[in-house]
């Protein structure tokens, strides 16, 4: 039983957490000025319309093993919309990673809370208090992973789109160059190390997970 919930738990995140990804990119370039994501359905929850099935398996597997990253479908953009071409695409690019860092923040809140109020090693392992703040736990790490993962320059991540907006522009065309098989390598990278990857993500990502709690856990006791 235990394990059919850490599975619906997961299921449930890994939806919530890439649609909003997804959904702030495409909204992000539609409030500057660029229809093309809202025309072809993007703009929107419904989570079937921003799954790749290779990224999403990837978010899988990689919570079973204690971290969660993965990539949805890209949102199509059309930069020839934007006052800045560059500029434009940086915004829109960021705007995925910070919404999952966001809904991190938020979900210590609860979190925080729950194990604040109730001692759960007395509570039993389906109270519902222990599932939730389990999921609460998964949310929170997942959505920091996912949006540090993003932030790698390299692509097809947002982290790549973000350093050639910030690149000179002869720097930005021997980048664009070399996209593909910088990729490629990523990849394989990926692969090779994927045992050990989520243990290097969650190490990296800690400090961000340690500010959050303090910064929640401060404003909780300063108000509340």
């Amino acid at each position: 039983m235990d394990m059919i919930i850490q599975y619906l738990s997961i299921a449930v995140i890994i939806l919530l957490s890439l649609t909003i990804h997804e959904l702030s990119h495409a909204f992000i370039s539609y409030k500057l000025g660029d229809p093309t994501a809202r025309n072809m359905g993007r703009l929107t929850l419904n989570p079937i319309k921003h799954l790749d099935i290779f990224g999403t398996l990837m978010m899988i597997i990689s919570m079973i093993a204690g971290a969660g990253f993965g990539w949805a479908k890209p949102v199509p953009i059309n930069p020839a919309y934007y006052k800045n071409k560059r500029t434009g695409t940086m915004l829109v690019s960021v705007a995925g990673p910070l919404s999952n860092l966001l809904l991190a923040f938020i979900s210590t809140f609860p979190l925080i809370y729950i194990n604040y109020k109730y001692d759960l090693r007395l509570l039993g392992a389906f109270d519902v208090k222990v599932i939730t703040s389990n999921f609460l736990w998964m949310l929170v790490l997942t959505n920091i992973n996912l949006a540090v993962f993003n932030l790698i320059p390299v692509p097809p991540l947002d982290g790549s789109k973000i350093l050639a907006g910030i690149l000179p522009s002869r720097q930005y065309y021997k980048y664009l160059e070399y996209e593909r098989y910088i990729s490629f390598a990523f990849m394989f990278l990926i692969l090779i190390v994927f045992t050990k990857f989520p243990d290097i993500l969650n190490a990296i990502t800690s400090p961000v997970r340690n500010l959050f709690f303090t910064a929640a856990g401060l404003f909780m006791s300063i108000f509340l």
